[in-house]
């Protein structure tokens, strides 16, 4: 289970507390407290913070998403990871 998936059920749990059971709420908030306890922060410079900041708000995705892009993109480019390939017959978006 990934992080998004817990904050989901998190949020869920949240909006209909009444409804969760005690042992499905431990189970939940102790899942969310080994996510936190085993969380490792990336610190940066102000200026990268700043970049970082504006490009998620362009992307419409959180702080930690943007640096798995990130990551993620460079690793194909250097040949780190096989790049992704589209079908032939895959939809795109976009103008060619």
């Amino acid at each position: 289970m990934n992080s998004h998936d817990t904050a989901t059920l998190l949020e869920d749990a949240a909006d209909r507390i009444a409804d969760i059971s005690r042992p499905d709420l431990q189970i939940m908030l102790r899942r969310a407290a080994l996510r936190l306890r085993n969380a490792g922060d990336i610190s940066v410079g102000d200026d990268v913070e700043e970049a970082l900041r504006d490009l998620a708000g362009e992307f419409g995705l959180s702080r930690n998403d943007t640096i798995r892009f990130i990551v993620r993109e460079w690793l194909e480019k250097n040949t780190y990871l096989p790049v992704h390939e589209l079908d032939e017959d895959g939809d795109v978006d976009g103008e060619a």
